[in-house]
């Protein structure tokens, strides 16, 4: 569904309000007075965990992680600015959900370093273990797959976000794995899969050797 449409779709609840008033406080105390409307950003962001936590609303089958309208209204207000102005916001950029996804969200990356380290092998292994395609959400409300662009890790291509976790160096073996244990509630060792410290060439450190070694990181 386009997030354009999601908007207006009849999961939509009527009212929405923020349980955590001192996390709003903190938000605004952030901002000089009369810059109000730069809060936008961080509060989608806390009615998107807000609703993680809280769970499905009315008859969902999943309700994690994603913004009514309702919360946008509210944001809207809050701000002092156009409710469409908090829609552009919230529409414009990928990291907001506009409608319910899984308990974990997996963000498979398929941008030119990924896609040049196999990264087509992991959106397969994804979609043939969960049987459901790029963009939908299992029956029991656990995962949603999605494409994004590039997440910034482009050393450790291929890689993947889950919720905000990042697992990279991945193969599709591994990310069979990673799914396995997600399915039990358990959550693997994020970060390199492979061995590698941080974004280090794999052949260990190229520059200040000697640091890195009093580091203990090679």
């Amino acid at each position: 569904m386009k997030k354009s449409d999601a908007i207006n779709a009849p999961f939509q609840p009527k009212n929405f309000e923020f349980q955590d008033q001192s996390a709003v406080d903190d938000i605004f105390s952030r901002y000089p007075k009369g810059r109000e409307h730069s809060g936008v950003m961080p509060l989608l962001d806390l009615a998107q965990r807000q609703v993680a936590v809280t769970g499905p609303y009315g008859d969902l089958p999943t309700g994690g992680g994603w913004i009514p309208r309702a919360a946008m209204d509210l944001i809207a207000d809050m701000c002092g600015v156009a409710k469409i102005k908090v829609y552009e916001v919230a529409t414009f950029y990928s990291m907001y959900n506009l409608e319910p996804v899984g308990k974990y969200l997996i963000q498979l990356c398929t941008t030119t370093p990924c896609w040049l380290c196999n990264a087509n092998d992991i959106v397969t292994a994804c979609t043939d273990h969960l049987g459901i395609k790029l963009w939908e959400t299992t029956a029991d409300g656990y995962f949603t797959l999605m494409e994004v662009e590039c997440l910034g890790a482009c050393t450790n291509a291929p890689m993947i976000q889950m919720n905000d976790l990042y697992y990279e160096d991945l193969t599709a073996e591994k990310m069979i794995e990673i799914l396995e244990s997600l399915k039990k509630d358990e959550i693997p060792p994020h970060g390199p899969q492979n061995g590698r410290r941080g974004s280090m060439a794999l052949s260990g450190p190229t520059t200040l050797e000697e640091q890195a070694k009093k580091a203990g990181v090679a």
